[in-house]
Formats: C-alpha cells, structure tokens, sequence
C-alpha cells in the first residue's frame, strides 16, 4: 500500500463544544466498582476511538460530527482520566486499560470494529492489536494512530513527563497546576498556537475528581512500554489489519522522528504527514485528520 499523499493541514479551528456539553451527550457504566463516562452515538460499522494522555474522550470532538455520520463512534474516558473515576490505590496499567476497552465492546456487542487512537492510546491500541492473535477477540478492521509513542526509543517526553515517573512525581503533581500544564501544552503544539479555550477545556478534564493525583501512577505507562517493547512493537509489525499513521511533523514528542522509525520497522509503511502540526492533530487539523481516517477506512473490507 503506498503511502498517503503529505498535507500541511489545517489551522486550528474555533474551540470544540466545551467539556459539559460533551459529558451531557454521553453516559456512565461500572466497571470493576468504578463508574466510567462514555459515549456512543450514529449508525453503521462500529469505531472505536482511544484517547491520549493525560485529557480525555474529549479531545475527539472536533471529529466526531463527521465520523458520526458515517459510522457508530464509540469512545470512553479511560481509567484515571477525565469524567471518569480517578481511584487513588487502583494500580493503572495498558493491560487493564484495554480490558475496560474490551468490557465497552462486549457491553456494546461489537465484534469487528475499526479503531482511531492517539498518544497513551496508541499503546493501547497496540495491546487489542496484540490480542487478535485470540480467536475470540473481536476483531479489528482497520486502524489510524495519532502521534504516540509506538516505539520506546523513538519516544521523547517532556522534562515534566520524566520527573512525574520519579519518586519527585507526587510532589510536582500536587505543586503543578494548570499554568505549569498551559506552558508544556503550549511546547507541543504546530504553527497554530492552542487557544486559551482548549487549555481551559483540558485542564478541567484533568483536574476532575482530583486527576492531578493519580497522574504519577498513570505516568507507569512509559516504563510499561520500555517493558513490553517486543509485544506492542511486533503488534504492528505483524498487523493483519490495515494500519495508517497519522502524524504531525513538529511534535517534538513524537513527530518526525517517530515517522521516520515507523518507517524503519513496519512493513508497507501508510503515513500521512502533516507538516504544520505537533502532537494534537485531532484539535490542530481535525479537517485533515478525518479526511484521511475516512479515506482509510474506505478501503477496509
């Protein structure tokens, strides 16, 4: 499969609906004693979209009017995230993370769906990859992913990433707050600054039900890739779903670079660039994502 055609895309749209009218327009369900917020809305082949660290289901509103339309879009704040539960003593991990993935599924009885992630959703989403090698997991179609950290040693986190993983996390949680959050937000973004409304929107994402304090814990999650390298990395390289990237250039968490190893090590490599755009191309671009995740998905059987 050739690769997709590169495309600058577009400047930052006006700011997407605002936080409470997103969690109006879903639900919660328990799962495992915690109360998980979700949504599901149109008709037609499932989709299942994966958030990133550390906002929310969110972050995928300025797309969802346009894959509403086509398909049945499902989406969930996971575990520590967003309107959902923040337990204190849960330990979080990408394995359970995808097994409240798969919990949504079966209570929404999809058993073949197309898949959209971005960020710690990637990882995630390579964990479901990784488990189509079981008959009885529903199986996956296709799959876009956003900028992420799909190989550890192409994964560069921010100063502030890094010392959250230390035993100094707990603390540089509690005195942090939403300047400190705005500064490093403001560091990955492309040509088109983040607007004071989207940082307003995620901070309260993350500050929901005291989100700042399982942020060390969640953070586990870079360790848990270095740890799990063979499993997730080989969940791409052996895909039988048809895989896209979807990628913008100047996030310097994940851009250029992660293309490049990306091309490196996955066969038949399909990767859409997007020059002017860091590491949020679903808020950045949403134009120029959902084009290229419907023209995607187009082609899966």
């Amino acid at each position: 499969m050739p690769p997709a055609s590169p495309t600058s895309g577009s400047p930052s749209p006006a700011a997407p609906v605002s936080p409470d009218d997103w969690r109006s327009r879903g639900d919660f369900f328990d799962w495992r004693g915690h109360r998980i917020f979700f949504r599901v809305e149109g008709t037609g082949d499932p989709v299942l979209l994966i958030h990133g660290f550390p906002t929310a289901s969110w972050d995928w509103s300025p797309i969802w009017p346009r894959l509403v339309a086509r398909y049945r879009v499902l989406a969930l704040d996971m575990l520590g995230f967003g309107f959902s539960a923040k337990p204190r003593d849960f330990a979080y991990s990408i394995f359970s993370q995808a097994d409240l993935f798969d919990s949504l599924l079966s209570r929404e009885r999809v058993d073949a769906y197309r898949l959209v992630a971005h960020d710690y959703g990637d990882t995630v989403a390579q964990e479901l990859l990784a488990r189509q090698q079981d008959a009885s997991a529903p199986r996956i179609l296709s799959a876009c992913l956003l900028n992420g950290g799909l190989f550890p040693e192409a994964h560069r986190p921010l100063l502030t990433q890094k010392l959250l993983a230390t035993p100094l996390g707990p603390l540089l949680a509690r005195l942090g707050g939403r300047r400190a959050f705005s500064r490093a937000m403001r560091r990955i973004w492309g040509k088109h600054p983040v607007s004071d409304a989207e940082l307003r929107a995620m901070w309260r994402l993350i500050a929901e039900h005291d989100g700042p304090a399982v942020m060390p814990k969640l953070i586990a999650y870079m360790a848990e890739r270095r740890a799990n390298r063979e499993r997730w990395v080989a969940a791409l390289t052996t895909a039988t779903a048809p895989l896209r990237l979807i990628d913008g250039l100047l996030d310097p968490i994940s851009g250029a670079h992660l293309v490049s190893r990306y091309r490196e090590l996955v066969p038949h490599p399909d990767v859409v660039e997007l020059p002017d755009i860091g590491h949020y191309p679903q808020l950045e671009a949403p134009d120029a994502v959902a084009d290229a995740i419907l023209s995607h998905f187009d082609r899966a059987p």
